[in-house]
């Protein structure tokens, strides 16, 4: 199918198909540990915004570049009213709402994306460098990976950027109270057992890994891993199991118009792989 032009360049940012249908993005201000900064969150919601309308990406891996995934917000060089566009001009009161409003749109918009979004970590991924990991859908982690709520050791809540909302989804609320409460550091090992990250590898094997699980979801048809994120997070809200069921009804019928269905049968029938039909 076709899509958008190609993805311009960013500033901190890159991003390149590893193969059909799978788009790397990796965060890419590596002498700051990736740290956020006003530029990376406006390129960050353009980009994941952009994905909505791209028929040719099936499948999101998100990376950092250099020692680690991302240390969360860059304190060193604090964003400045300007820094974002329609702030010029903003008391510190109105910057400060407006870019902590900006932070949790990125997040969102990761989250949101129709497209599944893999999050391959190593090194830090601490504070709203958590967040990215986890509104991300799958988190892969090499073992060198770090965790961290670390907000409340600078003097803030430990909810932030979809934090209180996904750590307690993610892991339960219990041990998710207790890695907020102290804003210590969690290494792979422990993530793992927590199920806070699916898989545990050896740093050289992780971009391996990644991509690995962005060829397995790629290899179902469109409509049902569209369909699947969709419905796993809205479940997820529901507030019954009716509501839930009322919503896969709906989208297992729709589905059924598909011809994936069909084409699937066939495949079974013929010893072959499916070859599903764009949506």
């Amino acid at each position: 199918p076709e899509g958008p032009p190609r993805l311009h360049p960013m500033e901190t940012l890159l991003h390149r198909p590893l193969e059909p249908g799978i788009l790397e993005v990796r965060l890419n201000r590596p002498g700051r540990l990736n740290a956020l900064n006003a530029a990376m969150v406006t390129e960050l919601r353009q980009l994941f915004a952009e994905m909505n309308h791209d028929r040719q990406t099936r499948v999101v891996i998100l990376a950092g570049s250099g020692r680690g995934f991302c240390a969360g917000a860059d304190l060193q060089e604090p964003a400045a009213p300007g820094s974002l566009p329609g702030t010029e001009g903003l008391s510190p009161l109105g910057f400060v709402y407006k870019y902590q409003e900006a932070l949790a749109q990125a997040m969102l918009a990761i989250h949101e994306c129709d497209k599944p979004v893999i999050a391959a970590v190593h090194g830090p991924a601490v504070g709203g460098g958590l967040g990215l990991a986890l509104a991300s859908d799958v988190r892969i982690a090499a073992d060198d990976a770090r965790f961290g709520a670390v907000f409340i050791k600078t003097g803030l809540s430990a909810c932030d950027v979809g934090t209180s909302y996904f750590l307690p989804r993610l892991i339960g609320a219990g041990p998710a109270a207790e890695l907020m409460l102290t804003g210590r550091i969690v290494d792979a090992a422990e993530a793992r057992s927590l199920k806070l990250v699916s898989n545990v590898v050896e740093p050289d094997a992780l971009d391996t890994a990644a991509l690995a699980m962005a060829r397995a979801i790629a290899a179902n048809a469109e409509y049902d891993v569209w369909m699947t994120k969709k419905g796993l997070w809205s479940a997820i809200d529901a507030p019954s199991l009716r509501h839930a069921m009322e919503m896969e009804n709906r989208t297992q019928v729709l589905g059924t118009f598909t011809g994936c269905f069909e084409e699937a049968a066939r495949a079974f029938a013929e010893k072959r792989p499916p070859r599903w039909k764009p949506l």
